[in-house]
């Protein structure tokens, strides 16, 4: 159910750490950095266009998409796709402060680097493209050799302040994921979604997997809901404009940045009760977290 290549991912992130716990909690920790290319420059502008590359991955259905690729092969044509293509950039807001990019490169790395599928997206569920969707950055999803499916809620915030993004981040996050289950539940909402628009194109899986959303089944008692998140934010250890640097001297930096990091991100877990609960989260340190919305804007082609 995974969509594209790992391996391009590393062409525009290069993995620091991973994995990376915190005494008496569930979180693993995963930290990238920019890439640096032969110039010794980081370009936020190719990782935006890489993640643009795969905007219909991440906003269209896949029953919508496999339907797309069929026409395409019995015509031997494109249009179809390329249509779906247009339509998910469409999708996307146009505001200054949009988060939507944080959101298509959580979704990036949890297929692409943790191998989780994402199962339900909320740019399809839209109504008003000037508006952000109420809910979780996505779901996505993985199953245990015993038969547990895992939801992963997921949410990703990109502030200037690594502070204030991971509080952000995990203050948004923890409703999905500690309270107990009942009709006002803040994941109430995307389980009903779940239930009616799960989507893993094949349509055997997919009933499969909505059994487990099914209140009258008893696989329904078969789920554990998990963590997925993405913090990004301001670090200084980028090189300035025309300023060449060595990637070893950015990720010794961020190895050192990262104690920190995961210091203020224990003490935000457990002020959010989520010290037991089972999160995989992606640190990106930003040469500027206000460039890279910038950068996808400009990439989507909805900058203004």
């Amino acid at each position: 159910m995974l969509t594209g290549d790992p391996e391009a991912l590393e062409i525009h992130l290069s993995l620091v750490e991973r994995d990376v716990s915190i005494a008496g909690q569930a979180v693993k920790i995963h930290c990238h950095c920019l890439t640096v290319d032969a110039n010794g420059r980081v370009q936020p502008q190719r990782l935006a266009e890489f993640m643009r590359n795969a905007v219909a991955d991440y906003a269209i259905p896949r029953v919508q998409l496999a339907k797309a690729k069929e026409r395409d092969a019995k015509y031997n044509s494109t249009e179809a796709v390329a249509a779906l293509v247009e339509q998910a950039k469409r999708s996307f807001t146009d505001i200054a402060l949009t988060g939507e990019g944080g959101e298509m490169l959580l979704f990036l790395l949890a297929e692409r680097f943790l191998k989780l599928p994402q199962i339900l997206c909320k740019m399809d569920l839209k109504t008003d493209i000037r508006m952000h969707y109420h809910g979780a950055d996505g779901v996505y999803a993985g199953v245990t050799t015993d038969g547990i499916l895992k939801l992963y809620w997921g949410e990703s915030k990109i502030y200037k302040d690594p502070g204030a993004a991971i509080r952000e981040c995990l203050s948004s996050l923890a409703p999905f994921l500690i309270e107990l289950d009942h009709e006002g539940a803040e994941r109430e909402r995307d389980l009903i979604l779940l239930a009616d628009k799960a989507d893993l194109s094949k349509p055997e899986l997919t009933e499969a997997l909505k059994r487990f959303f099914d209140k009258n089944s008893t696989q329904s008692k078969r789920v554990q809901y998990c963590g997925v998140a993405l913090v990004g934010f301001d670090a200084e250890f980028y090189p300035l404009d025309q300023v060449k640097v060595v990637a070893d001297s950015i990720a010794n930096a961020a190895r050192l940045e990262l104690e920190t990091w995961c210091t203020t991100i224990g003490q935000r877990l457990t002020t959010e009760k989520l010290e037991q609960v089972e999160i995989e989260l992606f640190c990106l340190p930003l040469p500027s977290a206000e460039g890279f919305r910038s950068a996808f804007l400009t990439a989507m082609g909805v900058a203004k």
